[in-house]
């Protein structure tokens, strides 16, 4: 059985015993103990003694890496909970070795001030990982009046965004992209022209031909995408793009920053693993936005990957309901992805031959971390006890019912992927364990 392990409040020692460590940030590969105590990293070795009582993993065969950031979730919390929350969207994170993440704000009411970011602090005091709140880049999403970032960032939001809308105005970005910088905030940009896509529900393709429905020019990625470019060349400011997918918004910001501009990006596993070939079975499990691609975008994202242009990988978890997801043509976008993210980019990308461990730790664990700010990333002693343990050759199937959020839209559904996490450790306490044998 798969369970999720309650809060054991730091008592017990904890050693992991034989396990293969991949530190990025440490630049560091090989087997060794890992030694916790009181939620940090006490010694790290080869022939490190249990201490009394202390409970022994046995990670012989398995790979040790930092616990993964998720940069890019949605947990639905406030306002729509029957489709995810706090509570168990740290679940999903944790069955999917994710030990922090840092949630989006188009929640209802948005996350626009310290009341709210407040009340998803409080309520994540009881999540089995570490949630980082995005505030909103303008009040109530509306695209007009910045929020007060400073208010934001004292209440302990890490960036903004208006994720799920761009911000349509390019006066308003460049006075966000100004002020969040000197408040100490990231700003993530959702880079979409909603008056090219116009209602369109996929790729516009040959697909959406075939299937006569509307479809999503790449357009709208990618005129968003060039304006931030530009923004932030001229302010000589910073700026994160979110869930790259297009082969033209790729060139654009690998040009970019080459060329010294502040760019950073991330893309999802499902536009490196699926093109929009998906949507001939009709199924708005495989309804995302932006859409799944062709095949061109998919090689071009996972070149981005390879040669260092993408910085993150990411989910942008989105649940929805069954109900809501029944109907093909009405149903929103979105799909859930925490807990086959490390599988997903595993079987992609590191048993294909295309990436090193060593980079997807960088990827998923190292670099959303330096991009927001925030502490962890790496295995060395003195470092809090943030840990994923994976064995990336244990081959699993895909089964919506058995994940442990509380919508199973994923575009996975059926997908054999190889690697399969076994432990979850936050701040020293194990939140996940997996009892399945292989």
């Amino acid at each position: 059985m798969r369970k999720i392990i309650l809060n054991q409040g730091g008592i017990m020692d904890i050693l992991l015993r034989n396990g293969y460590v991949v530190d990025s940030a440490n630049s560091f590969e090989g087997i060794r103990n890992i030694l916790i105590r009181d939620g940090v990293i006490a010694s790290v070795g080869h022939d490190i003694p249990a201490p009394e009582g202390a409970r022994v993993i046995d990670c012989n065969g398995k790979t040790v890496i930092p616990g993964i950031c998720d940069m890019h979730v949605h947990f639905r919390d406030p306002g729509q909970t029957h489709k995810e929350d706090i509570i168990t969207g740290g679940n999903a994170a944790a069955a999917g070795g994710v030990t922090a993440v840092a949630c989006m704000p188009n929640t209802m009411p948005p996350i626009d001030n310290a009341q709210t970011v407040k009340y998803i602090l409080d309520k994540a005091k009881e999540s089995k990982v570490k949630v980082y709140p995005v505030g909103c880049i303008t009040k109530g999403l509306s695209g007009d009046e910045l929020c007060d970032f400073d208010e934001l960032r004292r209440a302990g939001c890490v960036a903004v965004s208006d994720d799920g809308k761009p911000v349509r105005n390019a006066r308003v970005m460049a006075q966000a992209m100004v002020k969040a910088h000197y408040a100490g905030l990231k700003v993530i940009s959702h880079c979409e022209d909603p008056d090219i896509v116009q209602g369109g529900i996929m790729n516009s393709g040959e697909v959406s031909k075939e299937l006569g429905v509307e479809g999503m020019s790449r357009m709208s990625e990618d005129i968003s995408t060039s304006r931030e470019i530009v923004l932030a060349k001229d302010l000589v400011m910073p700026i994160h793009i979110a869930h790259v997918s297009t082969f033209t918004s790729m060139q654009i910001i690998r040009v970019a920053a080459n060329h010294g501009v502040m760019v950073t990006c991330e893309t999802c596993p499902h536009y490196f693993s699926l093109t929009d070939e998906e949507l001939r079975k009709r199924d708005a499990d495989y309804r995302m936005n932006p859409p799944l691609r062709t095949s061109e975008d998919l090689e071009a994202i996972t070149e981005g990957v390879c040669d260092g242009t993408i910085d993150c990988i990411v989910t942008d978890h989105a649940p929805h309901s069954k109900e809501e997801k029944a109907d093909f043509l009405k149903a929103p976008n979105g799909v859930v992805g925490l807990e086959t993210s490390l599988a997903a980019t595993l079987t992609a990308l590191y048993h294909t031959g295309k990436i090193s461990l060593r980079k997807i730790v960088a990827l998923m664990c190292v670099n959303p971390r330096t991009i927001l700010g925030i502490p962890g990333g790496s295995l060395g002693v003195g470092d809090t006890a943030d840990i994923t343990v994976v064995d990336i050759n244990e081959e699993w199937t895909v089964d919506p019912e058995k994940l442990h959020s509380k919508s199973s839209n994923t575009c996975f559904k059926g997908k054999t992927f190889k690697g399969r996490v076994k432990y979850t450790i936050v701040d020293g306490n194990v939140v996940y364990e997996d009892n399945i044998k292989a």
